[in-house]
């Protein structure tokens, strides 16, 4: 397809020609001056419009022109409108083509060009716009590798990245994009993750670490094994939720729609009834037009687009318009303490003993072998300490059985070794009298230092503590601020841990209220208590212990989503990095797009009372009518533009705005109420 085809089946090919047109009817008009005229007698259109615009009943070229421009402009409409009809569905192409096919038969001419050739530069313009508010979607392709390297018979060989196949090593150099998902099994190197965490900052990797299709690499030599290759990387899960999401209504634009089926009905039969009554064809043909509802019909898919497009390009993935909406209204936020407050990497950090027959290394070895099957997070730092130590569990662990919220019961070669709190030795009968009493005693010391301790027992006897200690994350108080500043009303901690554990944590990070020592059904049972009470709840866990409070709020969260498929295609909000300050990133984001919903919805209405007022009164034409009716259109698209840029970019316009010409007083009271109304 050369260049002139493919302009000609572009969307402005349309709206060009017709456009042409009409200047070529004006041109004929003003310079032959009538002279080219072919006279056409046409009593029954005078007779059916009073207000037709060639009273003299003559045809001209220069009306032949103009009837042109709008056939070129309309006959799409038309069909759009005739296609509608057959799905049983009146729309604004119906609404449009009846305004235009009623100008023509009374012989307004201008007026039926006027509005196809608006409509079609309106439809133009909104496609190319809504395309705009989709770029984060196109970027997320765009960053798709076409090519990858991979060693086959002993050769680097190129070939198509859909071709890689799993198991296979693939070689990244400098400035080359990672073509698959796998694991580094050699070499060094820094990449460019923006396009699956939405940090722009390069992430060193090295042996064993994960790496994602579309990254990019900015130094060094990998060799990754492919784990993930094509439809099965973690971007084209992303590619395919964001598409999802974008598409995907919210309640209001349910709303909108169902109120359109009723609305586009009810215009025409104003228009019929206007027509009949004051017996003027062009009223009733200038309500049609002034009726269409366009900007209110795409008030709200514009800018869930919009929003969507925004949160996926800064890392954050919304499942839908419905979920961006209640996310919006997010007024109590639960979040689990290990790996979210905290680093999710914790450490043995002491071994108490309690039996003067073991000592420190025989403690740490039984409970390392009870631990050897379990696959709780604490396992794993009693696991690697004790393989440091040289007393590493050795063959295949035995039966573990956990007991939620208390521990677990595990068999060492026909011993049962129990590890877990207190709880659990009562439950087991486990009561050594004083050893038991120091035992309980020692963890709750150790407890209010913020650490997790866990109690050891060998065959009914108790003969240690151990615990462990896990580092708050250093952007986790900040976190908390930002979402009291994002509107939320209370931050919450739903945790199994300890209450002295989790208090000394709840302390270092302001959290709100504190929830501690829960099974995961308590957790379940404490936001359904915060629903209770009015809240709209986001709980922010692994999805595992957290599984039932994740389902049953209104907003489920899965941080650090990127490694996880299943949090992908199943989260309300999956954020792909595990940055806790996109958290409130994400419900700033939803309750901008939600206004900026609520701002177009109202620009819409306000539009068309006001047309329809300047009809009724007199002075709105047609053509005026489409005009505005377009320009309203514009705006809407443009008011969810805003939604694109990060409010960071308004807070700098703000700053070179002010701060240049105010030498004293309050700046930063007047940078905040600047970025306020950008944002507004």
């Amino acid at each position: 397809m050369n260049s002139f085809q493919k302009w000609f089946h572009g969307h402005w090919s349309v709206p060009i020609v017709s456009g042409a047109l009409i200047l070529v009817s004006f041109g004929l008009e003003y310079i032959a001056g009538g002279a080219w005229n072919v006279t056409l007698t046409s009593q029954w259109w005078l007779d059916a419009g009073a207000h037709a615009v060639d009273t003299d009943g003559v045809f001209t070229l220069a009306d032949a022109f103009m009837i042109a421009g709008a056939v070129v402009a309309g006959y799409r409409i038309v069909i759009s409108a005739i296609n509608a009809l057959l799905a049983r569905h009146i729309g604004i192409d119906l609404l449009v083509s009846i305004a235009a096919t009623g100008a023509i038969i009374i012989g307004n001419f201008w007026e039926a060009a006027a509005v196809t050739f608006l409509f079609a530069v309106g439809h133009t313009l909104e496609a190319a716009t809504m395309n705009k508010t989709r770029s984060a979607l196109a970027e997320l392709v765009a960053v798709a590798p076409d090519v990858a390297v991979v060693m086959r018979d002993g050769e680097q060989q190129e070939v198509p990245a859909h071709l890689v196949k799993m198991g296979e090593i693939v070689l990244v150099k400098n400035g080359a994009k990672v073509p698959v998902d796998g694991r580094v099994v050699a070499g060094t190197g820094a990449l460019d993750e923006a396009s699956i965490t939405g940090e722009s900052i390069p992430v060193e990797k090295s042996e064993s670490d994960r790496v994602f299709a579309g990254t990019v690499s900015r130094g060094g030599f990998l060799q990754i094994e492919a784990t993930g290759v094509g439809a099965d990387t973690t971007l084209a899960r992303i590619i395919h939720r964001v598409e999802e999401a974008q598409d995907a209504k919210a309640k209001t634009q349910a709303f909108i729609d169902r109120f359109s089926r009723w609305y586009t009905p009810a215009v025409i039969v104003l228009a019929v009834v206007a027509g009949l009554v004051t017996r003027d064809i062009v009223l009733a043909l200038t309500l049609l037009v002034i009726g269409c509802p366009g900007a209110l019909v795409i008030s709200i898919p514009v800018a869930i687009v919009a929003g969507i497009g925004r949160a996926a390009r800064n890392g954050i993935l919304i499942k839908g318009g419905e979920y961006l909406e209640t996310a919006a209204k997010i007024s109590a936020v639960a979040v689990d303490k290990t790996g979210t407050l905290t680093e999710g990497r914790p450490q043995l950090t002491d071994v108490v003993v309690l039996s003067s027959s073991y000592d420190r290394t025989e403690v740490l070895r039984w409970a390392a072998a009870a631990e050897a099957g379990s696959e709780h997070p604490l396992a794993r730092p009693i696991l690697d300490s004790a393989k440091r130590e040289g007393v590493g569990p050795e063959g295949i662990p035995g039966t573990v059985t956990p007991v939620p919220g208390k521990g677990i019961v595990s068999d060492v070669d026909g011993i049962r070794v129990l590890i877990g709190n207190a709880a659990l030795l009562v439950e087991y009968g486990i009561a050594n009298g004083g050893m038991t009493e120091r035992a309980a005693a020692a963890a709750e010391q150790l407890a209010a230092q913020g650490k997790t301790p866990m109690i050891v027992a060998v065959d009914g006897i108790v003969i240690g503590v151990v615990a462990v200690a896990d580092q708050i994350r250093v952007d986790a108080p900040e976190m908390v601020k930002r979402l009291h500043g994002a509107g939320v009303e209370k931050v919450i901690m739903l945790t199994g841990d300890t209450r002295l554990v989790a208090e000394a944590i709840g302390s270092k990070t302001g959290i709100d209220e504190i929830y501690a020592s829960l099974l995961p059904e308590d957790k379940l049972n404490a936001v359904v208590a915060l629903q209770k009470q009015g809240h709209t709840v986001a709980m922010v866990g692994d999805g595992v212990n957290d599984a039932p409070a994740l389902a049953t709020a209104n907003i489920g969260v899965a941080m650090g989503a990127a490694g996880s498929a299943v949090a992908v295609e199943t989260a309300d909000i999956a954020l792909m990095g595990d940055n806790l300050l996109k958290l409130p990133e994400s419900i700033s984001l939803a309750k901008r797009t939600v206004r900026v919903m609520r701002q177009n919805i109202t620009i819409a209405l306000v539009t068309v009372v006001l047309l329809l007022a300047g009809v009724f009164a007199g002075g709105v034409t047609m053509s005026i009518g489409m005009l505005v009716h377009e320009a309203s259109v514009m705006v809407v698209i443009a008011n969810a533009m805003r939604l694109m840029r990060n409010p960071e970019d308004a807070t700098v316009m703000a700053k070179e705005l002010w701060t240049p010409s105010r030498a004293s007083g309050d700046v930063n009271d007047d940078i905040e109420t600047s970025t306020e109304t950008a944002n507004t």
